[in-house]
């Protein structure tokens, strides 16, 4: 049965939290993957870059809504909510827009496991981890590639 370490991309391409917002973009599309991990100065894994992280700064920004009930004001958009979408919308950098504490997975994790993971949490990318260090990633293609071996 094979596993992470048998398909996924060692020494992935990553950037760092401070990498500018262009810069992370240029590297996806020359380098034509999905996702990046994020890694800080030490090498720990802080986050992952999608390319729908970056398409979400191109989306409207959620226009707060209010019903009334007995004279009073009643928000159904948390405040918390359109903070986070203004930031994203608004982040130059990758640390305003990446996704933070990404889903893991181990360099043994089943080829299987990896495969439902993606399909039931709608991932492209997972970051392998072991000991708290980065071997690789794992993308939807690396799966695909075990298709045809």
């Amino acid at each position: 049965m094979k596993t992470a370490k048998d398909i996924m991309t060692a020494d992935p391409i990553t950037v760092s939290p401070e990498t500018e917002i262009s810069k992370a973009t240029e590297i996806l599309l020359e380098k034509h993957i999905n996702g990046v991990p994020v890694v800080n100065e030490t090498g720990e894994l802080v986050g992952i870059l999608c390319q729908s992280d970056l398409i979400s700064q191109q989306k409207k920004l959620p226009i707060p809504s209010f019903f009334t009930l007995l004279d009073g004001f009643f928000q159904l958009t948390s405040m918390k909510q359109i903070e986070k979408a203004v930031q994203k919308v608004a982040g130059s950098t990758v640390a305003d827009i990446m996704t933070p504490g990404p889903t893991t997975i181990h360099p043994d994790t089943s080829v299987e496991n990896i495969a439902t993971m993606m399909v039931e949490k709608n991932y492209h990318t997972l970051p392998v981890v072991s000991e708290g260090k980065l071997w690789g990633v794992v993308g939807k293609e690396d799966i695909l590639k075990t298709m045809t071996s």
